[in-house]
């Protein structure tokens, strides 16, 4: 009984730690020259901005859903017209195109992510977006 216990606190702590890990990235949205900002929209046509990793892929442009909390992600599968911010550059309109088979594969494989990260983000199940330029 006593190892049970044991084992239940573990498991508590570290849902404490994922929650408290993807809070604090979710709050700061620390930005930096491998990140850029999605701007998604709502079922009710409310604007939001998410800070999320710049991957490259066969000089394609990506970003992934690597954490719990993506929200922009199925916004940007419901109403993929999204508008994109690269680091130094005016905002431009891209089509959000999701990612499966052998694309997912490659671009999975290009950009992987560690162990450590996947730990401390309780181990989500990773989805990426192709950005394609709008204009």
């Amino acid at each position: 009984m006593q190892g049970v216990k044991i084992l239940a606190i573990l498991v508590v702590v570290y849902i404490g730690v994922i929650v408290a890990f993807e809070s604090t990235i979710g709050y700061f949205q620390p930005s930096s020259q491998s990140t850029l900002v999605v701007t998604t929209t709502d079922a009710e046509g409310a604007a939001h901005a998410r800070v999320i990793a710049r991957l490259l892929s066969d000089g394609k442009l990506y970003v992934a859903a690597n954490h719990w909390p993506r929200a922009w992600y199925h916004q940007a599968l419901e109403n993929p017209e999204i508008i994109v911010a690269l680091p130094a550059e005016a905002p431009r309109a891209y089509r959000a195109v999701p990612v499966t088979g052998a694309e997912h594969e490659r671009v999975a494989t290009d950009n992987p992510t560690g162990f450590g990260f996947r730990l401390l983000t309780g181990f989500p199940p990773r989805y990426f977006v192709r950005l394609d330029p709008s204009e």
